[in-house]
Order: structure tokens, then sequence, then C-alpha cells
């Protein structure tokens, strides 16, 4: 009998209740179609204090994707696998869970409503938890992949204001979480403000990701009240990285005694 899948539900409210603090590792299929060669290059992950996989994140990668999904886990161990979809072409029913994104800062009606449309049937029909999610790109311009083939403008950092509006409308519209990301490589992560500023006016759990490329850019975001961080490109860049990551959110989490 296959091991029932595990609620993230429960895990994002449980970091946004306690305070401790959570760390995803994010996946692009795109980068890997040699199955073999993946699994063996990040064995280690299962042994990691990772808390969750996002996988996704792009539009192109189709063919492969599913394929990424069972790699990961094989050698995820017991850390959630998460579909972070780029279209509603990205699914499958391996995953624990799909964020069930809505492009809220934007206002291109397939990213708002359309591909949602298309995909909840076969989410459904998968069995995948879904995750209602306000995705806001947050950024000062920079032309990411998100930004590229969405076809969207982001919110400014400079304008935290706006970044609450949005939130808040978000919130009345039944988002349960909320996604703020600076896009795939950004040079600078969401600011400090703008997440302070939808923390104010959301009581749920806060994701944020791009641009983390630091350890202090990671505090920084995690010290404005993000309750889960999504790293990808500086991983990939840099895999001692991700252990650094690792050490501060385990102490920080202890510090906090709430481990």
């Amino acid at each position: 009998m296959p091991k029932s899948k595990k609620r993230i539900s429960r895990i994002l409210k449980e970091f946004h209740t306690t305070g401790r603090k959570g760390l995803a590792w994010l996946v692009d299929p795109d980068k890997f179609d040699n199955a073999t060669l993946f699994e063996e290059k990040y064995a280690w992950v299962k042994e990691s204090y990772l808390d969750l996989i996002f996988v996704g994140g792009s539009q192109l990668s189709r063919d492969n994707f599913r394929n990424v999904v069972i790699s990961l886990k094989r050698i995820a161990g017991e850390i959630p696998v998460v579909i972070f979809p780029g279209s509603q072409m990205q699914l499958a029913a391996e995953a624990d869970a799909i964020l069930f994104l809505s492009l809220i800062s934007g206002r291109n009606p397939e990213y708002l409503i359309g591909h949602q449309v298309l995909a909840a049937p076969m989410v459904k029909k998968m069995k995948l938890e879904a995750l209602p999610t306000a995705y806001m790109l947050v950024n000062e311009g920079e032309i990411t992949s998100v930004q590229y083939i969405s076809q969207t403008i982001p919110l400014p950092n400079s304008k935290p204001n706006l970044a609450k509006a949005t939130a808040l409308a978000g919130l009345y519209m039944g988002m349960k979480y909320f996604y703020m990301d600076a896009g795939s490589g950004a040079k600078s992560p969401v600011s400090s403000e703008v997440i302070k500023s939808v923390k104010s006016v959301t009581n749920n759990p806060i994701i944020v990701g791009g641009g983390l490329d630091s350890l202090e850019k990671v505090k920084i975001a995690y010290e404005s009240g993000a309750d889960l961080l999504v790293i990808g490109n500086a991983i990939e860049k840099d895999p001692s990285f991700l252990a650094k990551v690792l050490n501060y959110k385990e102490l920080l989490n202890l510090s906090l005694n709430v481990n």
C-alpha cells in the first residue's frame, strides 16, 4: 500500500503559527534531462534539513516534468515535493501538492484564471492537494523568465503600499498563501519593506523567493516576516550555499525555541 501524502497546508500553517522558519529548494525541470545523473548528483538531499522541494517555475518544461517529479520523490526521502507550475501542463500525480497560483500582480487573464480553469479538472483527478496561492511578482523592472512568459509588469520594490493593496485584494478573494517572487536569477530580492507590508495585512503563510543569493539577503527576508524561503539558482551555482542557509535556519529556529 502506498504511503499517504503529507498535508502541505499543515506544514505551512505550522511555520506561520509557531514562528519556525522553512526552506524550500526550487528545481527547474528544464535544466535536468538525465534522471540517473540527476539522482546521483542530488542523492544527499534526503539527509538535508530542507522542509520542501518545489519543482517548476517556467512554462517550457513539459515532456520531462513528470520524470523530474518522480526522480525527486526517489531522492527526497520524507521531504515533500510540491509543484510550482508555470502552466497547466506542469502536473504530476506523484507530487505531494500543487501551489494553485493566481498571478494577482499582473493583469494577464491567462495567468489570473485561464490556466487555472484548464488545470483544475486534472488536479482533482490526480488528487493533488491544491494550495490557493496569491502569486506576486516583485522587482524593479528586471526582465525575468516569469515576467517575459506571463507578459506582466511586476510590482515595484519601491511601492510597498501597492503590494499591500494587492495582497489585501488576494486575501478578500480567498487566497490562503502569499508568494512574493523577484523572479529567477533576479539581482535584487523582494524588499524588506514589501514583505513587511504584505505581512501587516495578512494572517497567512508568506513565501518569498528570487534573488536570495547571499546569507545576508536570507536573514533580511526571514527577519521581515517570510515563513518559507525558496532558493533555486544560487544552489545550482554553489551547492555549499544551501548548507550555509540550512545551518542558519536551524540555528534561528533553535534560538526561537520552536523546534
